[in-house]
């Protein structure tokens, strides 16, 4: 599956409307927000159709996954959005984020906790807020919301110290950077998992973490959490490195411009796990044979160039490396 996708269930008290654009989705939050709500009328209108007193207008089929028979019913499902509520503990495990990998189906997961198996974005991740009453059948309109804002910077941010998530072409990049510059010193966290304890090993700097936006979400929690105590931390959360690279503009051709505008509408869910992994792919096909060539491994020299890595530096909005 691929593509934007809009959802709007409703009955008598309630109404959702919203969209799905990746291939998982998680919604947070405390009780009585209306999370399992929602999955309750998605399961009632799968099973008994507008006889259930619920609407739902999708192009996709809408269904509901739980218990201990959950493989099974996965593997019957085809090009559906597939909703989890909150209690079913497989969403944790391996065995999980292997099943779905090559599924072509999209997921909408309602927990309480990041869930560190799966690669979702910090874009995916939503709570519901009650925004208004609806005419005389006082319906409620519940809204999804970003729960965590990650915006522009208001003011320029000069680090002392960058730790960045992996430790291939985007560490190499940033370390050989800070090398030139000799003011900043770049260091790898070896993984998301390991970015938390990296940043409590340097909280006596100011901090530029520089992680993969499509697959951080799980992390989310634990660093915000400390971000609140801490105002020397600094997040930067592209979709990945190679993002930076093709929004840079130093590759040219393929679409790449209209691909970055809407990547929805390219990326096949039973093809990419993650968008970070589609990225990659785009920016090693569209630079080979060619002396930017990409390696996820090890970078080409190239792209330290004073004129390549200034034009990939300026995708970074008011970030100062100098």
């Amino acid at each position: 599956m691929k593509g934007s996708h809009r959802i709007i269930v409703q009955n008598k008290r309630i109404r959702y409307d919203f969209e799905v654009k990746r291939n998982i989705t998680v919604i947070r939050g405390d009780s009585a927000t209306g999370k399992t709500a929602l999955v309750a009328m998605i399961r009632e209108h799968f099973e008994n159709g507008n006889a259930s007193g619920v609407e739902l207008t999708c192009d996709k089929e809408c269904t509901v996954l739980d218990g201990r028979t959950w493989a099974g019913q996965l593997s019957m499902m085809r090009n559906c959005i597939v909703f989890i509520d909150e209690g079913n503990d497989f969403v944790m495990g391996d065995d999980f984020a292997d099943a779905i990998q090559k599924t072509d189906n999209y997921y909408i997961i309602i927990t309480r906790e990041g869930i560190p198996s799966l690669p979702y974005s910090v874009e995916e991740i939503y709570g519901i807020r009650d925004s208004g009453k609806y005419g005389i059948l006082k319906r409620t309109y519940n809204e999804f919301y970003h729960l965590y804002q990650i915006s522009g910077f208001h003011q320029p941010v000069k680090p002392k110290q960058i730790i960045t998530e992996d430790s291939n072409s985007g560490f190499h990049f940033f370390h050989g950077i800070c090398e030139k510059k000799g003011q900043i010193a770049c260091i790898s966290a070896q993984g998301k998992s390991k970015i938390f304890s990296a940043v409590t090993n340097h909280l006596d700097e100011k901090i530029l973490v520089v992680a993969d936006g499509s697959a951080f979400g799980p992390e989310m929690g634990k660093l915000m959490s400390l971000m609140e105590r801490f105002s020397n931390i600094v997040l930067y959360l592209p979709e990945s490195f190679e993002w930076i690279i093709l929004k840079s503009g130093v590759v040219e051709g393929n679409g790449i411009a209209e691909i970055l505008e809407h990547p929805e509408d390219y990326i096949e869910s039973k093809d990419f796990f993650s968008w970070e992994r589609y990225f990659t792919a785009l920016l090693i096909r569209s630079t080979q044979g060619g002396y930017l060539k990409y390696s996820k491994k090890q970078l080409n020299p190239a792209y330290l160039q004073e004129k390549v890595s200034d034009k990939i530096l300026s995708v970074m909005d008011s970030i100062d490396l100098s």
